[in-house]
């Protein structure tokens, strides 16, 4: 999570995720696998009851269009968290302080073997 160059500027976004699993602030955002911005707050949305995520975006990746998506990944198999950004096609772009409507929450490996162990149960 550190930087040793300094930035340029930078602006925010959000996004809201049912499960954030181990995400947590200072995670990496990333475009395309290369580091865009990082991860700056957590909190709970108070009426819709997901995870409310804010996200610091270097202003030289000024170019992400409205329709982006954001979903949550993890580097290796047991890895660190991380927020991966999918671009759009639509014309106008994010600005500070937009939400990134379009949102996949992570996998939780411990949910994904429940299921596989329970379907196996039930053959």
């Amino acid at each position: 999570g550190l930087k040793l160059s300094q930035s340029s500027g930078s602006y925010t976004v959000f996004a809201r995720f049912e499960n954030i699993g181990g995400l947590t602030a200072r995670s990496k955002v990333t475009l395309s696998g290369v580091q865009i911005g990082q991860v700056t707050h957590i909190n709970i949305d108070p009426e819709r009851l997901v995870a409310n995520v804010a996200m610091e975006i270097e202003a030289e990746y000024d170019y992400l269009s409205i329709d982006s998506s954001a979903q949550i990944l993890t580097a290796g198999l047991l890895g660190e968290q991380y927020i991966g950004i999918a671009v759009g096609f639509e014309d106008e772009n994010l600005k500070d302080g937009d939400f990134i409507e379009d949102t996949q929450s992570a996998l939780v490996l411990e949910d994904l073997i429940g299921k596989f162990l329970f379907n196996k149960v039930s053959e």
